[in-house]
């Protein structure tokens, strides 16, 4: 064992009678990868995040005599902020006059918590339906699906809706019994006021009502009872989107909604004349200041809540005898917050709500049944009733909620072999029946009181069934995760270092062990009967998966004990200084990988990182380099410089000219590093990143070509925006430069030198333009220190190669007989060659939060695409936003892979290692999963977790993709040859 760096440096002979084995097993351990991530990664939801709608319970209607209202007026203001509607503005003049003459004489007013996800589709579903959507539901934002739960609409007589294609067929599109409208997709323009758009729906309604003077049957039907009239009002979140919730377009959007509910109020008390009109004025979701929702910030969880009309409270003053329904709602913020003084409404009671609360407010209000699968409880602060109709509605709440946990009780009941009751619910029918007993005596305090601590256990209930199996699961999927990281390992140990060689050929020698045999043979046998368990269960068809997937793994494992026990063997007959090189090792690499999972909710920890990585390099390498050299300096000073932006906020504010004067940035380190390129010839340290062929260099028309695409997008990124702040429409001349550009572009680097350094300079200046389009403020500086950075990796890795004559060395020991190479002049991986993954995961992680949250829904900066295009469309917008995002994933990639060329290492090997490390940290998001407190910290553990374990998918598509421009590189050496690596 001489001369080995531990167990991944130990030298060996050729398997060239192993390769092909080799190569197919890596095909399927990837395969297996993809699918094996796919999967556990939706083991959360089954976990902790199953849908709540269950079917089979009744519907229980309220037992009064008459319905307080006759119909219902249902107002949504999508994306409407609540501190935007109640603040006065500059000149002390409030925007909404006359839903605040409401508060103030007519009605009830309160601030309404949404639960993230802050999407349309899951605020409506919570308004409408009363229950929160799990967080998937957010992939079904602008889809609309088949109405599959319950709803007011449903339990109405007949609704009328008019609004968004992508919000109102979602509940009107299957009921029958409806009457609906929406305008087309186009109407949906960020480059226009889209305040139209709600006087679009209005326009719709006033047009109904006056068809109805014409047709008898409308007339008729208009005058009915249980009638819902639902206006989706979507101005101000596509204003918010395209200007920011301050800009004068939103503010002044307030006012338009404002004076459409005044018109709405008008038209119908003048059409009926009866005073049996209920109406409700809230949103789905608010806005963040950047012009983005969808996590759990109060900007975008706190909307206005004003309820008046038929069967609601007049205003009341304040007493601090007022009670609240919820102790903290759903977005963790408590009753009885203070109201902001400027609001000017401390004198008059607030009532909060839950934003599910709404749904039993409206049925409570039609005399209909709560939606079954409503998990809302009904704000008593907002009816007016006597006592005994307030206890006969909340008992008709809560025997809805409670319903649905018997039903899930029932069904889990019916498919376990052992089931495990909620015993706070053991004796709920002996509850009852004393709630029905108090009323029949008159105590309606206590009914009251024994109504809503029932309907509290219910809803307690429910969570118990919803996360019933995450024990077993759990221990699953961890167990699943860590036999995939041992398969991983013990592939790297046998294919890509020395010590496969223990075994002549690996494969054969698992094919000729009986014992082996019987190990596969017990755990199919056991993966059977864990399936037939299943089956008898009516689990899910994932829990098969969940258990398969482990099962085999751990068989795989066992399979290789001959490899396991020789390489046991080894470590205890090695020597110690092998064993302490290896836990040094794996000390370093779990520290940083703990550093890495703290980074996701931390991001000023990569300006330490950086910070503290820059002496270290620069301090090493002044003391190796023997000759006089800026590298050090370089080096320090490139991280210096990217440690900066992650104390920038997240939420990148709009700077046209640091976007423009970036470009400037980029061609400047293009120049640096052609010059550096033509003019390091004769120089050895150069020789291997510098090399060019004895031919006659390529003319620079290509570099010339790339600097002045980046000026020219520069130009673009000026005039586009020039345009969208003077509220113009993106000429589609401009579009299709912005568009020729970007495609352009990125092609050009693939007709570049071959060089290391000549290949990624034109990579990045490739990538630089279509960058710039989509960028709005200092990410573009970002593109740039990120080069930097990426360079001095490079030059980092070049010294030591340089300084340990490793080439040499190589050509002496292949001379000698000593072979430490695998095949296409690739070396065996050693233990020090773990720095390369690790150093990758730093850098592509940074990728993902140097500019940004990227684990937070409102990350995504939409305003990124209004270069290229302005028309809604969810789904060519979120795709370069998501290329956007990826961009400087590539040009982390690309770089990897030359790194790989120039040290002589396996690519595979060390993107093995990567997917390795990566879920060890996997693993502990895992555990950081959360279903309790705030919901913005549940949505970003699920990000986070999402994210990690969707590395091993994406990270081989950019490698897959990235060696388009990648696999043609060459490598200089001493011999003045070149390099390939595969």
């Amino acid at each position: 064992m001489r001369g080995s760096d531990g167990i991944l440096g130990m030298k060996g002979g050729e398997r060239n009678s192993s390769e092909k084995w080799v190569k197919r097993r890596e095909r399927w351990l990837v395969i297996l990868g993809v699918v094996l991530h796919a999967v556990y990664m939706l083991s959360i939801f089954d976990i902790y995040f199953k849908t709540p709608i269950v079917h089979g319970m009744h519907p229980v209607k309220p037992r009064f005599k008459a319905p307080p209202a006759k119909r219902l007026v249902l107002l949504v203001a999508d994306g409407l902020r609540a501190d935007k509607f109640f603040e006065p503005d500059s000149e002390g003049n409030h925007r909404a006059p006359f839903l605040r003459n409401i508060i103030k004489n007519r009605g009830r007013w309160g601030v309404s918590h949404a639960r993230p996800p802050t999407e349309s589709r899951p605020g409506h579903v919570s308004i409408i339906a009363g229950f929160y959507e799990d967080p998937s539901a957010v992939t079904k934002g602008w889809k609309a699906n088949p109405v599959e739960f319950d709803s007011v609409f449903n339990q109405s007589r007949h609704t009328f809706a008019y609004g968004s294609p992508d919000i109102v067929p979602i509940f009107c599109g299957a009921l029958p019994h409806s009457t609906w409208k929406t305008y087309p997709h186009e109407f949906e323009d960020f480059a226009t006021d889209a305040s139209f758009l709600d006087e679009w729906s209005f326009d719709q309604f006033q047009s109904l009502l006056n068809r109805s003077t014409q047709d008898p049957e409308l007339k008729e039907l208009l005058l009915q009872d249980n009638l819902v009239i639902f206006l989706h009002l979507l101005g101000c979140d596509s204003n918010g989107h395209a200007h920011r919730p301050f800009s004068s377009i939103y503010l002044n959007n307030v006012k338009v909604v404002d004076h459409i509910a005044e018109r709405v109020y008008s038209l119908l008390e003048h059409y009926y004349k009866d005073n049996r009109t209920s109406y409700i004025f809230t949103a789905d979701h608010g806005m963040s200041d950047k012009g983005s929702h969808g996590d759990g910030h109060p900007s975008n969880t706190d909307t206005p809540l004003v309820v008046w009309g038929a069967g609601v409270k007049y205003p009341k003053p304040i007493s601090t005898s007022n009670n609240s329904d919820h102790g903290v709602f759903v977005d963790e913020h408590a009753h009885d917050m203070p109201t902001p003084v400027d609001w000017g409404l401390n004198g008059i009671e607030r009532v909060d709500v839950n934003q599910a609360d709404i749904a039993p407010l409206m049925s409570t209000l039609l005399g209909l049944p709560c939606p079954v699968n409503s998990v809302g409880n009904l704000p008593l602060g907002y009816v007016d009733m006597i006592e005994a109709e307030e206890v006969e509605a909340v008992l008709a709440n809560t025997k809805q909620i409670l319903n649905q946990f018997l039903c899930k009780s029932k069904i889990k009941q019916s498919n376990s072999l052992y089931f495990k009751p909620f015993k706070l619910l053991a004796h709920h029918s002996a509850a009852l029946e004393h709630i029905e007993y108090l009323i029949s005596i008159r105590d309606y305090g206590s009914a009251m009181i024994l109504a809503q601590n029932l309907r509290t256990l219910a809803l307690k209930g429910l969570q118990y069934f919803q996360t019933y199996d995450w024990l077993m699961l759990m221990t699953v999927i961890t167990l699943g995760y860590i036999g995939w990281i041992i398969c991983l390992l013990l592939h790297i140990l046998q294919s890509y270092t020395s010590l496969a060689d223990v075994f002549k050929n690996p494969h054969d020698a698992w094919q000729r062990n009986n014992k082996t045999k019987q190990v596969y043979l017990f755990g199919c046998l056991l993966a059977g009967a864990i399936s037939v368990l299943l089956f008898m269960e009516h689990s899910p068809p994932l829990y098969h998966a969940y258990f398969s997937m482990t099962v085999f793994l751990w068989t795989q494992i066992v399979g290789e004990y001959q490899f396991i026990k020789t390489l046991c063997r080894w470590l205890s007959w090695g020597k110690y200084n092998y064993i302490i090189k290896i836990l040094a090792a794996s000390a370093v690499s779990i520290f940083i990988l703990e550093f890495l999972v703290n980074s996701f909710t931390e991001r000023k920890l990569y300006t330490w990182c950086f910070f503290i990585m820059g002496i270290i390099a620069a301090f090493y390498l002044f003391h190796a380099i023997p000759w006089r050299s800026g590298i050090p300096i370089y080096v320090c000073c490139a991280c210096w410089f990217l440690s900066v932006f992650t104390l920038m906020p997240a939420d990148i504010p709009d700077n046209n000219g640091l976007v423009i004067a970036s470009g400037a940035i980029i061609v400047i380190i293009g120049a640096a590093a052609r010059w550096l390129d033509q003019h390091s010839e004769g120089n050895k340290f150069w020789l291997r990143i510098c090399y060019h062929k004895m031919e006659k260099p390529r003319s620079p028309v290509l570099f010339f070509l790339q600097v002045l695409l980046v000026g020219l997008s520069s130009a673009m990124v000026s005039i586009s925006t020039s345009h969208r702040k003077e509220k113009q429409e993106l000429h589609a001349i401009h579009q299709l430069i912005n568009w020729s550009i970007g495609g352009f572009s990125m092609v050009l680097p693939l007709f570049s030198e071959k060089s290391l350094l000549s290949r990624l300079t034109s990579i990045f200046l490739g990538f630089a333009p279509t960058f710039l389009l989509l960028s709005i403020g200092y990410e573009a500086v970002f593109y740039g220190a990120l080069a930097l950075v990426l360079v001095a990796w490079i030059l980092f890795e070049n010294t030591i190669l340089h300084l340990t004559k490793v080439a040499k060395l190589s050509a002496s020991m292949k001379r000698t007989g000593e072979k430490t190479m695998l095949e296409n002049d690739v070396r065996y991986l050693q233990l020090s060659d773990v720095r390369i993954p690790l150093i990758f995961l730093i850098l592509f992680n940074v990728a993902f939060f140097g500019t940004g949250n990227f684990a937070s829904i409102a990350s995504f900066e939409i305003s990124s695409v209004y270069r290229f295009i302005t028309v809604f469309s969810p789904f060519l917008m979120a795709t370069l936003l998501i290329f956007k995002l990826f961009i400087p994933f590539m040009l982390v990639i690309c770089v990897f892979s030359a790194i790989t060329k120039l040290l002589q290492v396996p690519r595979v090997g060390c993107y093995f290692l990567v997917i390795l490390f990566s879920d060890v940290m996997t693993i502990h998001f895992f555990f950081l999963v959360r279903n309790t407190g705030s919901w913005m910290e549940i949505g970003n553990s699920i990000s986070h977790f999402g994210i990690v374990s969707a590395q091993v998918v994406f990270v081989l598509l950019l490698f897959a993709l990235t060696n388009t421009y990648t696999k043609d590189i060459q490598i200089g050496s001493a011999g003045s040859s070149s390099q390939k690596a595969a």
